[in-house]
């Protein structure tokens, strides 16, 4: 069963929208068993959820993305745990991670605009009882995200000449 929830895993990691028949064939299982082991792992929280990636540089909307390295002060008995619920609990905020190295956490974000990312940095999470400090990057452009290459190369199509 362990090595059908690594397989399953695999897949759907990929491509969240693959036809539950064809999973099951693909891992040369009953569509049953593949429906069963879903739920099992969602139940579980391994599944935390489905997502769709889009390239928002296609689309007319206005989104920017930062990635915001932040230094905190960890708190007796709990470490990082509060200070970390306390951020992602912000719309906002996509992301919360733990890292090593010269900052405690990295927070990922949404905004319209430089200036909305920058507002919230300065007025909501600069704020916070615990934050030392903060380094924020803007992502300018994004090559590959989640495992999809996004900015593909224009394959030259005009016909090669050769003497």
């Amino acid at each position: 069963m362990r090595d059908l929830r690594e397989q399953l895993l695999g897949i759907i990691e990929k491509n969240s929208r693959i036809d539950l028949k064809e999973l099951a064939v693909i891992l040369g299982v009953e569509e049953v068993d593949v429906v069963n082991e879903l739920a099992a792992m969602e139940s579980e929280g391994i599944i935390c959820g489905y997502h769709t990636l889009i390239d928002w540089d296609k689309t007319s909307l206005d989104k920017i993305s930062a990635l915001i390295e932040v230094r905190v002060t960890p708190q007796r008995g709990q470490g990082f745990d509060n200070i970390a619920e306390r951020v992602y609990k912000y719309p906002e905020v996509n992301a919360v991670y733990l890292i090593s190295g010269g900052f405690d956490l990295l927070v990922t974000l949404e905004g319209r605009n430089l200036k909305e990312i920058s507002s919230f940095v300065s007025e909501k999470l600069s704020a916070l009882d615990g934050v030392l400090s903060t380094a924020t990057h803007f992502i300018l452009k994004k090559y590959k995200d989640h495992g999809t290459i996004l900015a593909k190369k224009n394959e030259d199509t005009r016909e090669k000449i050769t003497p």
